[in-house]
């Protein structure tokens, strides 16, 4: 059985006990999280949230990129969230290269790298592509530092109301908890 096999026959099961389909478009608890993709972090679970309950924006790293912005702005506008989270997390993937090794790596191959003590590598036939060098990719060097960069570029763009409270958390990934980044969380305090 392939992986898609598995996950359609998840989905038969889960559909016929499915009892969810009345749930308004609005989130119910009001709330939009900006989280990282990682299959580690269930931002479900981690805030006790149920179907309905939040909105999730999931990208590489949880950064606040434009589209990220983009998904918050349009749950706000439109579908009335008052209090957004940015969810960074320990041991994160974004932490472990660079535009630059990004680039190069796809310069030699589209195929799967491995990292070892050194770093990653490449072990891909080819082609690659030049293109990944000219992505921003939005890695992390500085995991408390990313959270409140992203939570200030949420807070100051033109688009976000004032009065949208914007915190800022890390996600423990050996312990399940949440850390408050006291800076991000002061950054992105709602106007009075």
């Amino acid at each position: 059985m392939t992986a898609t096999d598995e996950l359609l026959a998840n989905n038969q099961a889960y559909a016929a006990s499915f009892d969810r389909g009345d749930l308004p478009l609005p989130p119910a608890r009001k709330v939009a999280v900006v989280a990282c993709m990682d299959a580690r972090l269930h931002v479900y679970g981690a805030l006790g949230l149920q179907e309905g309950d939040a909105h999730v924006i999931r990208n590489a790293g949880g950064r606040a990129t434009d589209d990220a912005i983009r998904s918050l702005v349009i749950s706000t506008k439109l579908l009335g969230t008052r209090e957004w989270f940015v969810i960074h997390h320990t041991n994160c993937g974004m932490e472990t290269f660079t535009d630059q090794v990004m680039g190069d790596l796809l310069a030699k191959s589209l195929d799967t790298a491995q990292l070892g003590e050194a770093g990653w590598r490449d072990v891909g036939k080819g082609p690659g592509s030049i293109d990944g060098k000219f992505i921003k990719w939005h890695t992390i060097s500085d995991l408390a530092g990313s959270v409140v960069e992203d939570v200030v570029r949420i807070r100051n763009h033109p688009l976000v109301p004032k009065n949208t409270p914007i915190y800022g958390y890390i996600y423990d990934v050996k312990n399940g908890r949440l850390v408050e980044v006291n800076e991000a969380t002061k950054a992105g305090q709602a106007a009075a």
